[in-house]
């Protein structure tokens, strides 16, 4: 059995009752009260996930902006210090090594948030064609990530002291009050729920003592704890990709809904050509999603009918019992050459039940971020 990684505050996650399971090599939590309650806790209050299984590697030297930009896909030349940016890592054929968030400190660093199991296959891209005096360093446990979710978390974070105020996907450094004294964190308003929401970077070492923090603010405005379930069921409700899932080496980003992401201006970044000729002559395939009209769950990995006993078009990438909703949703690559698109039915197979769904483009849920 391969042994897995222990997050910083595993102690913590086990006090409160966690039940945990593995994910990306990590030992993660996946429930407290259960997915439902903390979904909806994020929804109409504010939750609390533990994600410092994400990787973090920082990129330095002289032009270190530009070596990133001239490898990953989105355009850093859009932004400024102190912004950061949702971005792609691909291969020569245009698939997706890995998403993820790139925060521009100056035209000299760049310190980026890639998923946890793909964080050493980044860094070794980067590296491979680093300019001289460029470094890539693998911060993977140097760091923890907090994130706190949901329409009362600026409330929770200016009762810290920390900054709430700023624009959508901007970061800033400020020192929290803790236990263990004031220590430094990073906030950056982002996340991964469709809520208002920010994620929250200390040290390593002080994860413990911010977490407790975090919490109990959290807590005095009636939130809790949440886990990767609730985590999933979130982000499906709003369309966001998964690794592994909507993004593979064998998706790629004109497939799976994320062109925005990429800068197609840019003279350079891994997987130009493949793209730009897959948007030029259309996708053969492209992602979905789906509503189930009746009782049922579609779930990843369920194939896409026309209809019962109909052709196959398609396959579900990830699935689940929306809460909000209250019904099962999908999203799925469905073939462009079938004809089906937004407001079309179709069956999904679900063991060998027909599900019957409604195709939609996500969101499912507005979102508020």
């Amino acid at each position: 059995m391969t042994e897995l990684f222990a997050g910083p505050i595993a102690d913590r996650h086990a006090a409160l009752g966690a039940t945990f399971a593995a994910f990306g090599g990590w030992d993660m939590p996946v429930s407290y009260a259960g997915t439902v309650a903390e979904h909806t806790a994020v929804r109409e209050s504010v939750g609390i996930f533990d994600v410092s299984h994400l990787g973090k590697a920082v990129v330095t030297g002289p032009d270190a902006a530009g070596h990133v930009n001239r490898v990953l896909t989105n355009d850093l030349g859009k932004i400024g210090p102190g912004k950061a940016q949702y971005t792609l890592c691909c291969n020569e054929s245009g698939g997706v090594v890995d998403d993820m968030i790139a925060y521009l400190v100056s035209d000299d660093e760049v310190f980026l948030i890639p998923n946890a199991a793909n964080t050493a296959t980044v860094v070794a891209q980067l590296m491979a064609s680093a300019p001289p005096g460029v470094t890539i360093t693998d911060q993977h446990r140097d760091f923890g990530v907090f994130a706190v979710q949901g329409p009362k978390a600026p409330e929770a974070l200016a009762g810290l002291g920390l900054p709430t105020e700023m624009e959508y996907m901007a970061f800033a450094d400020a020192e929290l009050s803790t236990s263990d004294g004031s220590v430094p964190v990073r906030v950056c308003r982002s996340g991964y729920t469709g809520e208002r929401g920010y994620e929250i970077l200390p040290r390593w070492a002080d994860a413990g003592p911010v977490f407790d923090v975090l919490l109990g603010a959290v807590r005095d405005l009636g939130g809790q704890p949440a886990g990767l379930g609730a985590r999933d069921t979130l982000r499906t409700e709003m369309g966001y990709a998964l690794h592994g899932h909507e993004l593979t080496t064998e998706i790629s980003p004109v497939q799976a809904r994320a062109s925005w992401a990429v800068g197609w201006t840019k003279p350079d970044f891994a997987g130009r050509e493949a793209l730009t000729a897959e948007k030029a002559a259309g996708p053969a395939r492209r992602l979905y999603g789906l509503k189930a009209t009746g009782r049922g769950v579609p779930r990843a990995d369920c194939r896409v009918l026309t209809g019962p006993g109909g052709a196959d078009i398609g396959m579900c990438t990830s699935g689940t019992f929306s809460p909000t909703l209250k019904q099962g949703i999908a999203l799925a690559l469905l073939a462009t050459d079938s004809g089906v698109g937004k407001g079309d039915q179709v069956v999904v197979d679900v063991r060998g039940r027909d599900l019957v769904c409604e195709v939609v483009i996500p969101p499912f849920v507005p979102s508020r971020v």
